[in-house]
């Protein structure tokens, strides 16, 4: 991994629309994962190109694929070595520079809207834990872009929606929102702030309630525009330095 992820956030919310994000985004996605391939696809355009049918009998069937069926069920990202071995594995996707394979969601609206994925070759390592904890960050990132991209408010009420949803939350809740918007789990909030996952569960509910929201990415999407934006990964505001 040459570049930081907090550029590849960057590319994500600076592109303008789904070509320029694939343009922006798959090559730093192949340099960051030191990936032989990587992609970004959203299934409309899919749809639209009359592509889709054979990309999911041959790519993403849930029937045939585990890494697309776990995706598809979980909402998460996943590398083959995870749901399958070897052996299986070179039956299902026998391509050389497929050898090793990770992939992950773009959700809108609790649906999967699109796809990300890298993959690597016979001679290179195989995905591990933190590539697939990074890439749940970029899969989160891409859902609040999908997201505010197809739902554009104005500027004032971006402006009104995003001080009222500030004030909403405690600091500490606000310190809850700067770790989901890095794409860690539960239980790893709990070891950072040294609170439970438990309590971790029960203030994401808190939070839920208080910003109307149903989803880690609709959270995100609504605290990571306007005056609350995110800064160096984390979720910066003005009104938060001043709870704290």
């Amino acid at each position: 991994m040459t570049i930081a992820l907090q550029l590849l956030f960057d590319e994500i919310h600076q592109a303008k629309n789904e070509d320029d994000l694939r343009s922006r985004l798959a090559p730093k996605l192949g340099e960051y994962f030191a990936a032989k391939r990587s992609a970004v696809f959203f299934f409309h355009q899919l749809f639209a190109e009359r592509r889709f049918q054979t990309v999911l009998n041959i790519a993403l069937s849930v029937e045939r694929n585990p890494v697309a069926r776990y995706v598809a069920e979980r909402h998460a990202p996943i590398h083959e070595e995870l749901v399958t071995t070897p052996k299986a594995w070179r039956l299902i996707c026998p391509r050389p520079d497929h050898w090793h394979v990770m992939a992950g969601p773009i959700l809108d609206r609790a649906q999967i809207a699109g796809a990300v994925g890298c993959t690597r070759d016979k001679s290179m390592p195989a995905f591990n834990h933190q590539n697939l904890a990074d890439l749940s960050a970029i899969c989160l990132h891409l859902s609040v872009w999908t997201a505010t991209l197809h739902f554009p408010r104005s500027a004032t009420l971006e402006s009104q929606l995003q001080r009222s949803s500030v004030d909403r939350l405690t600091p500490r809740e606000l310190q809850i929102a700067n770790l989901v918007a890095l794409g860690r789990t539960n239980a790893q909030i709990g070891t950072e702030l040294w609170i439970t996952e438990n309590s971790v569960k029960q203030a994401l509910k808190r939070m839920f309630r208080k910003l109307e929201v149903s989803s880690r990415a609709e959270m995100v999407a609504q605290l990571s525009t306007g005056q609350l934006h995110i800064s160096g990964g984390l979720l910066s505001s003005d009104s938060s330095a001043e709870k704290n």
